[in-house]
This record gives C-alpha cells, sequence and structure tokens, in this order.
C-alpha cells in the first residue's frame, strides 16, 4: 500500500471520529459509534491479520497428528500457502513456546503443550504481539471550532473513544483467554464429517513416506559414488 493511500485513510479515520466531537450530545457517543461500518472503523483500529489464522489452522493439524512431528513445508501445502511465509509465523509459535522444533527428515513441530492448555489469546500475541485494539490519535482536540486552542474539556481525562475502545479490548482479550486449542478442535470436529481428520493425516503421511524414500536415495546414490571413487 502506497503512502498516499495511507495518508487518505489516516484522514477519513480522523473525519470519522472527528464528527463524533462536533456533536454537542455527548451522550449520543455510543449512538454515534453504533452507526460506524467495520468497513469505517478498520482504518482506525490495528486488527487481527492472517497470520493468525493460518497458524491456528496449522495448531489443529498438530493436535491430530498426536505428537508426530509436522513439517512446516507439509503444513504450508496443506494449507496452499508459502513454506516461508508459515517458518515466521511458527518462529513465533516456538518462541512463545507454544510448539517445540525437530529435526531429521521426519521432523517438523509438535504442540510443547496440551492443547486445553493453549489459549487463542497466546497464539495471537505469540504472531502478532502485545499490540493495542485502537491506537487513539488525540483528535478531539482539532475540532475547527477551537482554532488551534481546544478548551480543558475538550482534551482533559481520557478521551471518550478511547474509553470505549479500551473496554471492548479488554472484553475481546478476555473472550480469547477463555477459548483454548481444544475448544476449537472440538468445534471442528463437530462440523467436518468423521473420515476427514483421517484423510488429512493419510495425506500427510504419504508426503512423509516419499521424502524419507528420496532422502534415503540420495544418500544411497551419494555412498555408490564415494565407494566408485
Amino acid at each position: 500500500m502506497n503512502t498516499q493511500i495511507l495518508y487518505r485513510q489516516k484522514n477519513y479515520a480522523e473525519a470519522i471520529m472527528g464528527q463524533i466531537f462536533l456533536n454537542a450530545d455527548f451522550r449520543s457517543l455510543r449512538l454515534f459509534l453504533k452507526t460506524i461500518t467495520w468497513s469505517d472503523m478498520i482504518h482506525v483500529m490495528a486488527h487481527i491479520t492472517v497470520k493468525v489464522e493460518y497458524g491456528l489452522h496449522c495448531l489443529l493439524w498438530l493436535i491430530d497428528a498426536d505428537a508426530t512431528p509436522l513439517s512446516n513445508r507439509d503444513l504450508a501445502k496443506l494449507q496452499g500457502i508459502s513454506p516461508s511465509f508459515l517458518a515466521k509465523i511458527f518462529a513465533k509459535l516456538e518462541k512463545a513456546g507454544i510448539v517445540n522444533a525437530t529435526e531429521g527428515a521426519r521432523g517438523g513441530y509438535v504442540l510443547a503443550r496440551r492443547p486445553e492448555n493453549i489459549s487463542f489469546l497466546q497464539v495471537l500475541d505469540a504472531i502478532e504481539g502485545r499490540k493495542p485494539l485502537f491506537d487513539c490519535q488525540e483528535i478531539r482536540g482539532r475540532c475547527a471550532v477551537f482554532d488551534g486552542e481546544p478548551p480543558v474539556w475538550a482534551t482533559s481525562g481520557l478521551c471518550s473513544v478511547h474509553k470505549v475502545m479500551l473496554q471492548a479490548e479488554k472484553a475481546m482479550r478476555k473472550s480469547l483467554a477463555e477459548q483454548s486449542l481444544a475448544d476449537l478442535a472440538h468445534m471442528v470436529d463437530q462440523k467436518a464429517p468423521s473420515d476427514f481428520s483421517a484423510n488429512v493425516q493419510d495425506w500427510i503421511e504419504n508426503r512423509v513416506r516419499s521424502r524419507t524414500r528420496k532422502s534415503s536415495e540420495a544418500s544411497l546414490t551419494t555412498s555408490v559414488r564415494k565407494v566408485k571413487s
């Protein structure tokens, strides 16, 4: 996204929030916020990226693997994304102690603790880092009628918009902390056909066998060449 687009989005976001403080009836703040669509708010709120979504999906397969390491390459192929992209996600999950890595032809990632002890919030913070839901820019003091000198009442205390966003962030983090990876697996199991998990495991095992066979053949070829030389 280029600088010009980011600039327009920033001004658009400020215009939306600025309207709140042009309204003389501050009790209407909650009603006004309800009229703002998600498309409007996405410009002013930090949001959860697709990295978290891919991370959670891949962690689900580690549950089904039952302590059998799954490679970054197999997981990436399974989800239709690049191995390098997924490797960055799993590096953060490993650093946070959510997964462990093993090496070798059958190496890969395993869960570092039981799925019921891994919360959505822990995965979110591991991948995205602890960042605020909303980045208040204190635009409440920029109203044109203030002529560059906002009165004390307009800027004192916590920004009303920021207060609402902090309450929303607190509620969101509480909800995410209460949902575990085991809960997610249970929800998926309730929806998926009974043979889905087995089909995925067969797909992964076929790739592992193929990779192991190729590794053995390569080692044998190298040994034969050494003998001939």
